[in-house]
């Protein structure tokens, strides 16, 4: 959603890498950033099994597939963090 409110809908993996190359200053989230099919667009060994921890550390499941329900956790502009239950 963040990268299609910026004009790029396809830009998920953009977003997650300024928000990640910004984190550590700005304590950004990078890694609540996901395709628009419900997975880690980082590579293996490039960030995807950090991105991926972060998120099941804040109870963030993912199925068989690899992908979280948008359904649960999709952040909507005008909410307050995600939506789990």
């Amino acid at each position: 959603m963040i990268a299609a409110y910026a004009g790029n809908p396809r830009g998920a993996r953009t977003v997650a890498w300024i928000l990640h190359s910004c984190s550590k200053k700005e304590k950004l989230p990078w890694h609540r950033v996901v395709n628009r099919m419900g997975t880690v667009s980082l590579r293996h060994g490039r960030g995807r099994e950090i991105q991926k921890g972060l998120l099941e550390g804040e109870g963030v499941f993912f199925d068989g597939k690899s992908r979280i329900d948008f359904d649960r956790y999709l952040w909507r502009p005008g909410s307050i963090g995600i939506r789990a239950e």
